[in-house]
């Protein structure tokens, strides 16, 4: 998981939703002559994601054990991978990182879908677990293992045709976590910074229209952030794909500023966008940090419920962005 910055709290909307409905019905009177009687949100046109399936496969992927690499579980997380998409277009790119501990061979995954417009989303995740907690039960449930599944369902409504809007390329970045305890700029985020470069030599940069990073999203108590390294105009947008699916009071109810695989991005200009719940379990004198690289990520602390609001949401943003 990422290092979080500093973060800003909203004043809560459900705190405030019986205010709020305490002032409609006072106000409704006044309103009634002037109150438009169309719909407020349409409905999606995007594909239904299916949280529960999303879920299976996160139990599936986590059921590899603490995967830091080198670790018979991360060979596992690659197998998976490589299994689930056999007979899609997958790319494995494969180099080395110099790290605090020697050279690291690393594996990114990348599994295109094309499109029929030209330029490309990316939905990426990372799916490795921490070095520095190699000596522990440490699986990262919430913290790598649901976004994979998240991305794996999320390829079922992709897969086996030609999209009628952008290719969608889905990313699963090795490497994010820091080999050492103390996360630094030069010890963290290898999968991401070595793919950002390699497609700024390559010029594909140029083709993504929209980078969408997902963390951590699969929280019982979701509470997702509006992540104040991204951009704006794309955050909105998310907050937009939200509404229209009726799940506005999931999404940034609270600032934070993450340092995440999104900043090689952001650093180059692409549009980006981190989709992350960064405050996660209960902090406490037990849990200063939540469950946050603890042994009590595990899957009894995310939900399908979460997953499907997760994974719904990233589902109608790739609409709207093909409808700009």
């Amino acid at each position: 998981m990422p290092r979080s910055i500093f973060n800003f709290r909203f004043v809560p909307l459900r705190a405030a939703w019986g205010i709020l409905c305490l002032l409609a019905l006072f106000a409704s009177p006044l309103l009634a002559a002037t109150k438009p009687t169309t719909a407020t949100h349409a409905a999606p046109a995007s594909p239904r994601f299916n949280g529960n399936l999303a879920y299976e496969y996160a139990d599936k992927f986590v059921a590899c054990g603490p995967r830091w690499i080198g670790s018979p579980g991360h060979l596992c997380a690659e197998k998976f991978l490589k299994q689930h998409f056999a007979k899609d277009n997958l790319e494995e790119d494969t180099f080395t990182s110099s790290t605090p501990i020697g050279p690291l061979t690393m594996h990114n995954f990348i599994v295109k879908f094309p499109g029929k417009k030209d330029g490309v989303i990316v939905v990426a995740s990372h799916y490795e677990t921490n070095y520095w907690l190699r000596n522990t039960s440490f699986v990262g449930a919430n913290d790598g293992g649901a976004t994979v599944g998240l991305l794996v369902e999320l390829a079922n409504g992709l897969r086996g045709k030609t999209l009628d809007g952008y290719s969608v390329w889905l990313v699963f970045f090795d490497g994010e976590e820091s080999i050492k305890s103390q996360w630094t700029d030069s010890d963290s985020l290898y999968g991401s910074r070595h793919l950002a470069a390699k497609w700024e030599r390559d010029g594909t940069l140029k083709r993504i229209r929209a980078f969408l990073l997902t963390d951590m999203i699969g929280d019982k108590q979701l509470d997702i952030s509006r992540e104040m390294n991204s951009t704006p105009w794309l955050e909105d947008l998310i907050y937009k794909a939200a509404q229209q699916d009726g799940y506005a009071s999931y999404f940034f109810e609270r600032q934070d500023q993450v340092e995440d695989d999104q900043l090689p991005f952001v650093q180059r200009g692409v549009p980006t966008a981190d989709i992350i719940d960064i405050d996660y379990g209960p902090h406490d004198a037990t849990h200063p940090d939540g469950y946050h690289h603890t042994a009590e990520d595990t899957m009894d602390k995310i939900s399908a419920r979460s997953l499907t609001i997760s994974g719904q949401t990233v589902a109608t943003t790739i609409h709207l962005l093909n409808q700009r």
